[in-house]
């Protein structure tokens, strides 16, 4: 998830049209966070996270989104971001539990299985087959 890390805890906006997805993050429940770096992908550090949902208007919400629009990368309405969040969004933070420390970094990969979808991959041919389907060129005598 694209987040942003301010005055000690982990900003999110999502659950709406045109934002991700924030399953299994419920208000006043918890969360195990997996930082991983910006350059190479590398989890750095897992921690435990109480998740608190902001209530729109309010002035922690206002904070929040005026630094959630900064690093919101194409939105469509970059202008209405606010009003829109505000309507069709959850705005979480993620405050770290200091007192249970750090987790273990996980090993496996953390990957959710991609949602059913008519897409397909395309697959690429094997080199050699065009020459066995249009067959090699005759050679002059």
């Amino acid at each position: 998830l694209w987040h942003v890390w301010h005055e000690g805890a982990v900003l999110l906006v999502g659950d709406g049209p045109g934002e991700q997805p924030l399953p299994g993050l419920a208000a006043g429940g918890g969360a195990e966070v997996t930082v991983r770096s910006k350059d190479k992908g590398v989890r750095l550090v897992s921690f435990r996270a109480a998740v608190v949902e902001l209530a729109a208007g309010s002035p922690a919400w206002d904070e929040a989104v005026a630094e959630l629009k900064g690093k919101r990368l194409n939105a469509p309405d970059a202008e209405t971001v606010p009003e829109r969040w505000a309507r069709e969004c959850r705005v979480l933070r993620l405050v770290p539990s200091y007192e249970a420390g750090t987790l273990p970094v996980p090993d496996s990969s953390l990957a959710a299985p991609p949602p059913p979808s008519p897409a397909s991959t395309r697959v690429t041919r094997p080199a050699p087959l065009p020459k066995l389907l249009l067959g090699r060129g005759r050679k002059k005598k």
